[in-house]
């Protein structure tokens, strides 16, 4: 159990039943009343932000999470396949987990979370970037530069992404797996 003076970011809790990361908090001391901590919440299920207020004097239960790196092998239907890097034991993982999947690469390395006690995996997190190669885009025209003009292309893992007309079939360039922008040409 913790009380609010405890809370740090990426601490994670349970409150009704369900598991929640701290993504940050504040401690509020108002002109009148009680002191409080204001938080945003990351449900761990399905990855939603909540704003939660916590009165002063409350204790909320810790739950023990472990992050290990894992490789990603192969998608096997609505599932993918990971393989831990140290032991080498496999785990198949339900995309839903997995925030902009289809930027994964097969041999990317990926931090799964699992809950200590249970050894459920709870998310599974990209790295912030991705360098991915352009399979398919429209030329670009020349003369044809408006200001942060873009246009669709095709990744090499199916994905499609927002990227600058400048930008070539068979180029490699970098992905934001966060926000699915493109980030640079990568040479």
């Amino acid at each position: 159990m913790a009380d609010t003076s405890d809370f740090k970011n990426g601490l994670c809790i349970e409150l009704d039943g369900k598991l929640y990361t701290i993504v940050e908090f504040l401690h509020v001391k108002p002109g009148k009343g009680p002191a409080f901590v204001r938080t945003k919440l990351k449900n761990l299920e399905n990855g939603k932000i909540i704003d939660y207020n916590f009165h002063g004097d409350v204790k909320v239960k810790t739950v023990r999470i472990e992050r290990r790196q894992y490789q990603y092998l192969y998608r096997e239907g609505e599932s993918f396949v990971f393989m831990n890097t140290e032991t080498y034991d496999q785990i198949n993982i339900d995309g839903d987990l997995i925030e902009n999947n289809d930027l994964m690469k097969e041999g990317q390395l990926v931090d799964i979370t699992f809950h200590a006690e249970t050894e459920k995996p709870l998310q599974a997190e990209m790295p912030p970037y991705v360098e991915l190669e352009v399979t398919y885009t429209e030329p670009g025209v020349k003369g044809d530069t408006a200001t942060n003009a873009t246009k669709p292309a095709t990744l090499e893992t199916g994905a499609v992404v927002k990227v600058p007309l400048f930008i070539n079939v068979g180029e490699r360039i970098k992905i934001d797996t966060r926000t699915r922008s493109y980030g640079e040409r990568v040479k």
